[in-house]
């Protein structure tokens, strides 16, 4: 009995030994995958982040016309010049393709700044609401008004060309902002053109959103449906970044928004895309705006794991990004420097100076832990209340 006992329990010894050893060896395939999987997620983050470093001295965007960028801070006036310019007593109109955003308010913001620095007096400030033939239309009353300078941003290159063409026409210096009309020459019809780095900032965004998703999962993207250069080139950018370096991302839907309510037109199609595919893990919107309209969405579908990037640090974003919402991250212009650079130029052209055909601010890539050094940086003061009170 005892011999039976003692085998019984030397088989048992040795069965558990067994089943041990088959333990260790899941154990070990386990640890290898997660190892592998840890090792992958840093190599994505190392990714992002190199890509994201290299904006800081590289502006990736060319001119509407593929003109190489020229910075904002060589943009110089001497006091001399200065001093001629305001001899001049010149008047100038800022004709807008929409205003009430925080883009455009912070635009505007740095226009008056300088403007007044350099002794021109602005006479009129327009808002198109996004539409080409109420653009047209406040070009035509600007020029009634007989302005020195319009600094403007075309809602179309085509359709407003002519109202531009007929303020050329007339001795009017032209600066414009982001995009230019259709057939117009840098040097000769126009002064120069101002941009943010949007090729840069649609990178970034991208970056931002593989290094969120760790290089793996399902996107849509809510892009501009229109013929507007800035737009474009941020959507191609994003695109192409996410083509080319993270391979396991995916785009499963994307729908473009022609506006004027950008935000209604993006939570509609952010709404289809979460019903159509319920395992979506991302979307990315073209501006802050849509964005606004892809968060609707979201809280509308119960989807408060969905991660957003987009551009343009407006407030709504921002509020979301420090409450820790699904906004992770974007990347934003810096519109009062692009103010302040377009009222440079138009002193440029009052004194017929030769200026930069292409004049570019880099990208800045925001996450919620540099909103405020970022908020400050895009429109040189501290964070709305608003914002403070939904880091709290």
């Amino acid at each position: 009995m005892r011999k039976l006992v003692s085998g019984a329990c030397a088989f048992a010894a040795g069965l558990a030994l067994v089943v041990a050893g088959c333990g260790g060896s899941d154990d070990k395939g386990s640890g290898a995958s997660t190892s592998a999987g840890q090792n992958a997620s840093g190599a994505t983050v190392a990714k992002a982040q190199k890509g994201l470093d290299a904006l800081k001295t590289t502006v990736l965007s060319t001119g509407p016309n593929g003109e190489k960028p020229s910075p904002a801070s060589a943009l110089k006036l001497s006091a001399s010049e200065l001093q001629q310019i305001k001899d001049k007593k010149p008047t100038a109109a800022i004709v807008l393709h929409y205003g009430g955003n925080d883009w455009s308010t912070a635009q505007v913001d740095g226009l008056r700044n300088q403007l007044q620095k350099m002794g021109i007096r602005v006479i009129a400030v327009t808002d198109a609401n996004f539409k080409p033939e109420k653009q047209v239309s406040d070009i035509e009353t600007v020029l009634a008004k007989k302005p020195d300078i319009i600094i403007s941003i075309p809602t179309d290159p085509v359709a407003t060309a002519a109202a531009y063409r007929k303020a050329e026409r007339q001795g009017v210096k032209l600066v414009f902002m982001d995009n230019v009309p259709k057939g117009f020459v840098p040097g000769k019809d126009y002064v120069s053109v101002v941009s943010a780095d949007n090729y840069g900032n649609g990178v970034a965004s991208a970056h931002l959103m593989a290094e969120q998703l760790k290089g793996k999962g399902k996107i849509g993207i809510v892009f501009h449906e229109a013929d507007f250069f800035v737009t474009k080139q941020r959507y191609i950018a994003f695109k192409k970044t996410i083509a080319a370096d993270y391979p396991g991302i995916k785009i499963v839907a994307q729908q473009g928004i022609a506006g004027p309510d950008f935000a209604g037109d993006a939570e509609k199609v952010a709404s289809a895309m979460l019903t159509k595919n319920a395992d979506l893990d991302a979307i990315w919107a073209v501006w802050d705006v849509p964005a606004e309209g892809v968060l609707a969405a979201a809280r509308a579908n119960g989807r408060n794991d969905l991660d957003v990037t987009t551009i343009d640090l407006g407030q709504n974003v921002a509020i979301d990004m420090a409450k820790g919402g699904p906004v992770k991250g974007l990347g934003a212009q810096r519109p009062f420097d692009q103010g302040v650079a377009e009222a440079t130029l138009a002193g440029y052209g009052l004194l017929d100076k030769k200026a930069p055909p292409y004049v570019a601010v880099n990208a800045l890539p925001v996450t919620p832990q540099n909103l405020a050094d970022a908020w400050q940086t895009v429109y040189h003061q501290g964070l709305p209340p608003k914002v403070v009170k939904a880091e709290q």
